[in-house]
């Protein structure tokens, strides 16, 4: 037996030896670049439904991947299909990200790269059988084109596209969260902590120095008596560097961080909160949908 045992391990090891180190993807279910086409054959047979994640590849701060905004959708979308049992295509891991060219690593596309890519892959799927589109958008830089993106399915096939941005779910702890946490701070570092651990290095999170420009500072202060003046000062927020608006994130902070807050104090409870309640929202909106057509 100790021989046989002994063989089995040396056999093991042997075959180790002879496969890639570096692979560690193990296969998820309904994760269609995982999935063989007679498998995606047989799930025609069950749903018309596929949820297409999109991002971005764009600095995150000193301690969140630069595949925060696509990495942290695509394993929230694991998530969604298993329990909804969909499908997840993602066919896009760049996104519309030219504020944050100025930190390095940051890749951008245009606008009109950015939804020919995803239009097109959408249609080969609704071509195969696919009629229920969603598209779960991880990065706000893409927030324009996604609609139009949708518009185009809605009229131009007979499929039906949604975003699951739309679903509402429970609202993160504003008690934790602070006021300003708009990039790579407290709620998106703790929904990687949760989602993607191992990509986090929290040794390295620091809390950043921001600047505004004026006239940002002026309209988030006239916003204080009347609430609608921030829709002035959104509109220069997060701009190219090129059109002069002093705005771009390399404009706006030392690190990449924009938050009032400390990355340092995420936790991946916060995250699993955040994750958790989005999945059980999605999942019944997509049980929803099933019974409608």
């Amino acid at each position: 037996m100790a021989v046989i045992m002994i063989l089995a391990i040396l056999g093991s090891m042997g075959l180790a030896q002879q496969l890639n180190p570096l692979f560690t993807e193990k296969k998820i279910k309904n994760y269609l670049p995982h999935m063989t086409w007679p498998e995606v054959e047989e799930a025609l047979q069950k749903t018309d439904m596929v949820i297409i994640p999109v991002g971005a590849i764009e600095q995150h701060g000193k301690h969140l991947p630069l595949c925060t905004d696509i990495c942290g959708v695509i394993e929230e979308c694991k998530l969604i299909a298993q329990k909804a049992d969909v499908l997840i295509a993602p066919v896009l891991w760049v996104g519309i990200s030219e504020h944050h060219m100025g930190f390095p690593g940051t890749m951008t596309v245009s606008p009109e790269t950015f939804e020919a890519v995803v239009y097109e892959s959408a249609v080969s799927l609704i071509r195969h059988g696919f009629k229920k589109i969603m598209i779960y958008n991880g990065h706000g830089g893409n927030n324009q084109a996604v609609n139009n993106i949708l518009h185009k399915i809605n009229h131009k096939t007979e499929a039906t596209a949604v975003s699951l941005n739309a679903v509402q779910s429970p609202q993160e702890d504003k008690g934790v969260i602070p006021e300003i946490d708009w990039h790579a701070g407290v709620g998106e570092t703790s929904w990687m902590l949760y989602l993607a651990n191992s990509l986090v290095d929290m040794s390295k999170a620091e809390k950043p120095i921001l600047t505004f420009p004026p006239s940002a500072q002026k309209a988030f202060e006239r916003a204080k008596d009347n609430p609608n003046t921030a829709t002035i000062a959104w509109a220069t927020l997060f701009t190219p560097k090129k059109v002069g608006k002093k705005a771009s994130t390399r404009e706006l902070t030392n690190n990449g961080v924009v938050s009032s807050g400390h990355p340092k104090d995420a936790k991946a409870e916060l995250g699993q909160k955040a994750a958790q309640g989005f999945l059980t929202a999605v999942v019944k909106f997509i049980e929803e949908w099933k019974k409608i057509n």
